[in-house]
């Protein structure tokens, strides 16, 4: 079998005006349609296109309230390919996507980047945290989008985005209608692009680029009132904080329970949980997954940790659609990640050392229109990608494993890179 894949060096297009209009008109406003919008802009006087724009990642929703932002003006959005795929190469180049895959180095990235500021004179958007947020807060960013800010040598800008996880997040897609909120903010001219040092850099976008959507929602004294706002809760609550055992929690409703032992938690239509009998562990749903992330750390340093399972695998080397690839084994430990599985008639054997995998794209029940998508459904699933082909994993027989999947992949490549700064 003869597989076209993706071309990464082509120049990705300039935004075209027409295409943009139809997309705002036709996509963008009716998504947000119902829900109030904010737009707050800081020390922002003067900053015009080009500039590199660093947005929080949440939800769906992210997108068109970026485009709310930055209007009247258009951008060179960085995309994954399997959004690409969802809406279809031909529409995503003529709004000026430019497509990579998810945490892989793509020498191309750069100077398409530099291309669309330098001869388009446009906006470069990118989304560094690379995945949705599980619970809200910030997610890992690397170093290198500080290095790439300074090969930009244009205006560093942060659009911290809010509302946008409290009214879909991951493990709960069906939208919410509350009010949204888009703080974009120049943490950088091009002047001090050029003269800072890399490091301040980075301590600028971490520290601006932090946000607590759950915060926020009850700050803003924003009620969600549907029955249904716990389903899905214990995809990312996955380990009992009164009994410690994992993967046996279940969400329905309002309530979030544990069936080994039996408790069971209420979320408020402020998000806030509260134990139905005796303590209340954790009221603010991110000190849960601190918790739990705490103790992933644990095992990887301790040298206990072990994932290993077979896995359904779908190949995506092109932006049209899935291949089926049966089944394959799926490993990880503190040494790194391990697939072995066939791929178009071949047999695959493809490792990730502990400093080579930063972390993963994970998704819960993919994908979330049945009805558009009636092939390749996949369930939960694990998104590893090459430089030429991106590996989409199905772990068979086994429940909500994906949220310490991603954690410990994190705190493999830390502990990994201390080790190396050690010798």
């Amino acid at each position: 079998m003869k597989i076209e894949h993706y071309d990464f060096s082509r120049i990705p297009a300039k935004p075209s005006k027409f295409w943009m209009f139809l997309a705002r008109r036709l996509a963008i406003d009716p998504r947000l349609r119902g829900m109030p919008v904010t737009i707050e802009k800081m020390n922002m006087e003067g900053i015009e296109p080009p500039y590199f724009l660093l947005t929080t990642h949440a939800s769906m929703l992210d997108y068109p309230l970026m485009y709310k932002a930055v209007y009247p003006h258009n951008a060179n959005n960085v995309v994954a390919i399997d959004a690409v795929r969802d809406v279809g190469d031909f529409l995503m180049r003529r709004l000026g996507c430019i497509t990579k895959r998810k945490f892989v180095k793509d020498y191309n990235l750069i100077r398409h980047m530099r291309y669309c500021a330098d001869v388009y004179r446009s906006i470069v958007c990118v989304y560094p945290e690379a995945r949705y947020s599980f619970d809200g807060t910030t997610s890992y960013i690397p170093q290198s989008v500080a290095k790439m800010a300074k090969l930009m040598k244009i205006p560093l800008v942060v659009l911290r985005l809010y509302g946008t996880f409290v009214a879909a997040p991951q493990w709960n897609k069906p939208e919410q209608k509350i009010p949204l909120r888009a703080e974009l903010e120049c943490i950088a001219t091009a002047e001090e692009v050029l003269s800072l040092p890399w490091q301040e850099l980075d301590a600028r976008i971490q520290e601006k680029m932090q946000r607590d959507d759950y915060a926020y929602q009850r700050g803003h004294g924003i009620r969600l009132t549907s029955p249904h706002r716990a389903d899905g809760l214990h995809h990312i609550l996955y380990k009992c904080p009164h009994c410690g055992r994992e993967f046996m929690m279940h969400s329905e409703g309002t309530r979030l329970w544990c069936d080994a032992c039996g408790k069971a938690w209420q979320m408020s239509e402020l998000s806030e949980l509260s134990a139905e009998k005796g303590e209340t562990e954790f009221s603010h749903i991110p000190d849960w997954t601190k918790w739990e992330r705490a103790c992933v750390r644990e095992e990887v340093r301790a040298g206990t940790y072990r994932f290993e399972a077979d896995v359904t695998v779908h190949t995506l080397p092109n932006a049209k659609r899935f291949y089926d690839q049966g089944f394959g084994r799926l490993t990880q430990t503190v040494e790194g990640t391990v697939l072995d599985c066939t791929a178009y008639g071949t047999k695959k054997h493809l490792e990730w050392s502990g400093n080579e995998l930063e972390s993963v794209h994970i998704e819960y029940d993919y994908p979330f229109r049945k009805d558009k998508y009636k092939h390749n459904i996949f369930g939960d699933c694990i998104d590893i990608s090459t430089p030429d082909d991106s590996y989409w994993l199905h772990p068979v027989g086994l429940r909500d494993q994906l949220t310490k999947f991603s954690y410990a992949t994190e705190e493999i490549c830390f502990l990994a890179r201390e080790n190396v700064r050690a010798d």
